[in-house]
């Protein structure tokens, strides 16, 4: 029967749809209201498939980038160019997932809510509890991500980690080159700056956070090599170490006096 419908997971796609408008709902000013963010790129989410396609982003937070692309990602489908109002969360995309740690998934009942609704657990082979480690590959993992790429869009985060400039892991490469998907790349910046790390708490209001979607990168799935691969990636999410330059700090008070007269906080205590 269509009310007991599932996603490839096995979750309940009306309840699904319900935890996603009511957290939608919740989550909206944390990217419109207590900050603002500015989103790049937008329209050119309505001209993917509805499955095939792989985004790739750097990352600020555990959970507040991902939820912010959410956010993106519905309002563009439902004809939208910002965020304004709820209406479309009440269309959500119930074949969006994203990849996410699974360290970081189960501890406590928001990580859980977020499983439910989209994210795909995997099992980090090179670190763990913040610690390095050296695991073998779960090939469940593997499984379970190109089935959801199979299925619907997902979003990953290739260098496994918040920490800016780190490497791209090779195994996001591998990935590419059996699905074959479109890839998209996004930049994010400001969450760092928002949120405390795992992206649940606000930690400065007023900052403007900036998401830009590029156009798909240019893949030659049979012959470009892993290494290619992830050099593309590197360049296009603005993580390649050859981008890393010293910003003085004339600059970062130039910067932050930019902030502080785009806020529209500004002078406000909370």
């Amino acid at each position: 029967m269509r009310l007991f419908k599932k996603d490839i997971f096995g979750n309940n796609l009306i309840l699904k749809k319900i935890i996603l408008f009511l957290f939608g709902a919740i989550s909206k000013r944390r990217y419109k209201g207590f900050n603002d963010l500015q989103v790049e790129g937008m329209e050119l989410l309505r001209y993917l498939p509805d499955n095939q396609v792989l985004f790739v982003s750097n990352h600020q937070t555990y959970f507040a980038d991902a939820a912010a692309m959410f956010h993106v990602f519905y309002a563009a489908l439902n004809g939208q160019n910002d965020l304004s109002g709820v209406k479309y969360l009440l269309h959500p995309k119930t074949n969006l997932y994203y990849v996410a740690a699974k360290e970081t998934m189960h501890s406590g009942i928001l990580p859980k809510i977020f499983t439910y609704v989209g994210a795909i657990p995997i099992e980090r082979t090179w670190r763990s509890k913040g610690k390095n480690v050296k695991r073998p590959v779960n090939y469940d993992d593997i499984n379970n991500i190109s089935n959801a790429i199979q299925d619907g869009w997902v979003i990953t985060f290739p260098q496994g980690t918040t920490t800016p400039f780190k490497p791209i892991r090779r195994g996001t490469a591998h990935i590419i080159k059996k699905n074959k998907p479109i890839v998209i790349p996004i930049v994010i910046d400001g969450f760092r700056r928002s949120f405390d790390k795992k992206g649940l708490q606000i930690k400065k209001r007023g900052i403007i956070q900036k998401l830009t979607i590029k156009a798909p990168l240019l893949i030659d799935y049979e012959n470009d090599t892993v290494n290619e691969i992830v050099e593309n990636i590197a360049f296009a999410i603005e993580q390649h170490q050859d981008l890393i330059k010293v910003t003085s700090v004339e600059d970062l008070k130039k910067m932050e006096k930019e902030n502080k007269k785009r806020s529209f906080w500004s002078g406000r205590n909370y």
